[in-house]
């Protein structure tokens, strides 16, 4: 095992971009094994349970409006106070990961989430329910982008793709998990059961600061020289150790010098090189999320007022919508390499464009239609999103990746709240087939942004896309 550089024991500024490149260089050079499927199950458990966390309210808010007689005002507001709240948290997380470590956000996060779960159990109110449905989506809306940091950082450019998405898919494993769960235990338990089996996984916490490393590249590029390498050559051991043979020699690697100008920060997201893609990318989060919960927050609710379906059908049905958005996140994981991140996301928001114009067009007089079209769309929005939790950290340098993610998470927040308020505004009117047109207006606002203007990062090392 190779683990001198030519800037091993370096420590002033000017050496930080040879070790970041020569860090990189080393990762590219690790076959993947357990080791990276560890720390893959680790994290994933935390996105999982706050992806969880993050629907829950959806379930429960049938229960919700009828103990607490709530307008369809005050329903609103439930469902997108926690998304507020994940939006603040996405641009507060993003620079605290860039500042001080990846690895500590994470495990903040889900310790924060835990605790507030636990105290909705105790919530009587609209008031202090919402109020910690806030800070609980300062947690979730934090947690997320940062994770998808991380893991794209201890990822080499080969298959990248698929292993990252195969990482991503316990988001929608948690959203879908929620739907399975809620239907079978919040008829038999209530809501308050559901809020408090969510709090658990807050002990994770523990576990992510005692088994996973920060980023090497993190480290490096913060002039942490000895600690980068010291946990870069702990990570090249025991991927050594799991596979009984010595690792190849690092390719060599040429540092790429930042622009003079660059600051790290939101001011170099929007100038230079990396302004169009953040534009790009914000519009993506936007629209992909703007129709993910513009349905999924609403359906379990049109279900009940307009077909009239009980409540145990409603969730049922909504439940089928969640499980087809994960069968398309799967195929997207096993095909992402080979189509491409902009073709994927161009092609899946215009085929859930097409799927939602046909319902709103054609297929609304029925539950039963409804649940065909709205699950025929998930596969492909669901598909669509996930692919951005790749994409996002790929066109950003390892001095604000974190930011650069985040800053796509607090845009696909006001999509999670706009995307409620509308559809709620436009059914209160009475016309449902309207709700789906719009959706799928949005969706191919989407399709139409990356097909012209989204750059591909498939097979590329992270150094090489964002210097």
């Amino acid at each position: 095992m190779t683990t001198d550089t030519p800037h091993a024991t370096a420590g002033r500024p000017a050496d930080t971009a040879a070790l970041v490149a020569a860090i990189g260089a080393r990762f590219e050079r690790l076959p993947l094994c357990r080791w990276h499927v560890t720390v893959r199950l680790i994290i994933g458990a935390v996105t999982f349970f706050e992806a969880f966390d993050q629907l829950l309210i959806a379930y429960a808010l049938p229960e919700l409006r009828a103990e607490w007689h709530l307008s369809t005002g005050q329903t609103t507001s439930l469902i997108t106070v926690g998304s507020v709240g994940m939006l603040a948290g996405a641009l507060l997380s993003g620079r605290l990961a860039d500042r001080i470590g990846r690895v500590k956000v994470i495990a903040a996060c889900i310790a924060l989430s835990g605790v507030c779960s636990l105290l909705l159990t105790l919530c009587s109110s609209p008031g202090p329910f919402m109020a910690l449905r806030f800070v609980q989506g300062l947690a979730i809306g934090g947690e997320v982008p940062v994770a998808a940091t991380f893991i794209a950082e201890i990822t080499r450019a080969h298959k990248r793709g698929r292993f990252v998405l195969l990482y991503e898919l316990v988001f929608p494993a948690g959203l879908t998990a929620c739907a399975v769960l809620a239907w079978w235990l919040m008829p038999l338990l209530g809501w308050r059961w559901m809020f408090g089996l969510a709090a658990i996984p807050g002990v994770l916490c523990v576990l992510v600061v005692r088994c996973v490393p920060e980023s090497p590249r993190w480290l490096a590029d913060h002039g942490r020289h000895e600690e980068a390498l010291a946990t870069m050559a702990s990570i090249e051991a025991k991927v050594e150790t799991i596979t009984g043979e010595p690792l190849p020699q690092p390719a060599p690697a040429a540092p790429v010098a930042r622009e003079s100008h660059a600051r790290s920060g939101l001011r170099e997201l929007l100038t230079g090189r990396y302004r169009k893609r953040t534009l790009v990318v914000c519009a993506l989060w936007f629209c992909g999320y703007f129709v993910n919960y513009g349905i999924s927050s609403w359906l379990p609710t049109i279900y009940g007022s307009r077909f009239h379906l009980d409540l145990s059908d409603a969730l049922l049905y909504s439940t089928v919508t969640s499980c087809a958005g994960f069968l398309g996140c799967l195929v997207v994981a096993l095909t992402v390499d080979r189509i491409g991140r902009r073709h994927t996301v161009t092609w899946c928001l215009g085929g859930a464009a097409l799927c939602l114009l046909l319902l709103g067009l054609f297929a609304g007089g029925s539950a039963s239609s409804v649940l065909i079209w709205t699950s025929l769309s998930a596969v492909f929005f669901f598909g669509a999103n996930i692919c951005l939790y790749l994409y996002t950290p790929e066109l950003f340098p390892t001095r604000m990746r974190a930011l650069g993610t985040s800053l796509g998470g607090a845009v696909n927040r006001l999509g999670v709240i706009l995307g409620p308020i509308v559809v709620g505004a436009v059914y209160a009117g009475g016309a449902l087939g309207t709700v789906f047109v719009t959706l799928a207006v949005v969706a191919l606002v989407g399709s139409l942004t990356a097909g012209v203007a989204a750059e591909e990062t498939s097979g590329r090392q992270l150094e090489d896309v964002a210097p």
